[in-house]
């Protein structure tokens, strides 16, 4: 299946991609393997979202896919070159904050999915209350790794209670950006046609393709 001619915009995602792939061969060839898997291993994860979204026959906005590929480029290069220690603590925060938006870009991706599907009725409410959870849930689940981490590999990756707790405001800070910015555009008349750009089905593909149950189908026959 396949989705509409990409705007120009995905053609970002692919340099950031590069960046990131060049931030890998850079490390590996400087004899940081860990650090030109770790690399490596982001590259596939801005894969993730076109390659899942594609098998399921779904289109994601390409924005969603920057988004992606520029919070893992920016963590890749925390650790690549050393941004984690020679900016801290504000490269973190800047980490944090644009992880958490594209972590409730990706909420509102489900649950805009979910009400193309007809599971959800999505109102202001629904769609404020789960992209504030699920971004808060993911950056609490971050900084559980980060503390697991630090007991059994003493990595350093957390620097006290203060650091922890500013980390979990910019991820409440990136989700209510996004969250504002969802009820401001599920207010307006269009409401529903934004809802429809940002969990676009392919072409040739109806929501009943989707919804449809072949049981269902069977029985209603």
């Amino acid at each position: 299946m396949a989705c509409s001619d990409p705007p120009r915009g995905i053609y970002l995602t692919y340099f950031i991609q590069g960046l990131i792939l060049l931030a890998a061969a850079s490390s590996i060839t400087a004899g940081e393997y860990f650090l030109g898997f770790s690399a490596g291993f982001a590259f596939l994860l801005t894969m993730a979202p076109t390659l899942m979204t594609r098998n399921l026959r779904l289109c994601l906005p390409w924005e969603v896919n920057l988004f992606v590929a520029v919070s893992l480029y920016l963590h890749v290069m925390g650790h690549v070159a050393g941004y984690y220690i020679s900016l801290a603590p504000y490269y973190d925060k800047l980490t944090h904050l644009v992880s958490s938006a594209t972590i409730a870009l990706i909420a509102f991706f489900i649950v805009a999915l979910a009400d193309r599907r007809g599971e959800v009725r999505l109102t202001i409410p629904v769609a404020v209350v789960f992209i504030l959870i699920t971004t808060l849930a993911a950056g609490a689940a971050w900084e559980i790794y980060e503390f697991v981490a630090d007991e059994v590999f003493d990595t350093g990756l957390q620097h006290g209670n203060t650091d922890t707790m500013v980390d979990l405001i910019m991820d409440l800070v990136g989700a209510a950006i996004v969250a504002v910015f969802a009820a401001i555009a599920l207010s307006r008349a269009e409401g529903q046609q934004f809802i429809r750009f940002f969990a676009e089905l392919p072409p040739d593909v109806m929501p009943a393709d989707v919804v449809s149950d072949p049981v269902d189908q069977v029985h209603g026959r």
